[in-house]
């Protein structure tokens, strides 16, 4: 059993506003549009890690019939802390999760399919996205390597797990340069929204 694990803890400061809560087209907000992306596909369930505006945010994916665990150091700690608290609270019987950034709207069900296959015909441990040769997100990591991340110090990072581990990753090669975007300032919303066709 794969879970997907949504990331939107942050406090967006780049951005001014919380990204979760952006509107994306006319019906849905970003964390919407990325939850509607995962209900297309076979994860057996989706957790959203709340954090900045967590009532807010969780009305929004409670609504969708979507649960939340809230990280009670989404001020002061990096997207490890917001990761790690996701990690803590799944059951024994998952297998791996996938790690989805909040602030990827054009998020592709189609890839997140591409990515789940490759992982349960075992082609690798961790599972990345690539496009025109650079790793992106989500990203598929086998529970095997959970305690690793669970023990990684303030400061770190999950690349620092999945770099000792390069011989597990497995890469899917994509058409859609949507791995690699996200949304940290005002001009990457617009210019995402853009690419997304919302907007001339």
């Amino acid at each position: 059993m794969v879970v997907g694990l949504v990331l939107a803890a942050g406090l967006s400061s780049r951005m001014g506003r919380c990204k979760a809560l952006l509107p994306w087209d006319e019906n849905r907000s970003v964390i919407e549009q990325i939850l509607s992306q995962l209900q297309q596909t076979n994860l057996h369930d989706i957790l959203v890690v709340t954090g900045n505006l967590a009532e807010q945010v969780t009305a929004k994916v409670t609504a969708m019939g979507i649960a939340t665990v809230h990280n009670p150091e989404y001020a002061t700690g990096e997207m490890l802390s917001s990761l790690k608290v996701g990690l803590s609270v799944q059951m024994e019987t998952v297998s791996a999760v996938l790690v989805v950034l909040g602030d990827q709207p054009r998020l592709e069900s189609s890839i997140v399919l591409q990515l789940l296959d490759a992982y349960e015909q075992g082609e690798g441990e961790i599972v990345a996205p690539r496009y025109r040769g650079e790793r992106g997100h989500p990203m598929v990591i086998s529970r095997r390597y959970w305690d690793e991340i669970l023990a990684l110090p303030e400061g770190s990072a999950p690349r620092d797990v999945i770099q000792q581990h390069r011989d597990k990753l497995y890469f899917v090669d994509v058409e859609s340069d949507s791995v690699l975007s996200d949304i940290d300032t005002p001009e990457d919303y617009e210019m995402e929204r853009k690419r997304a066709g919302l907007v001339e």
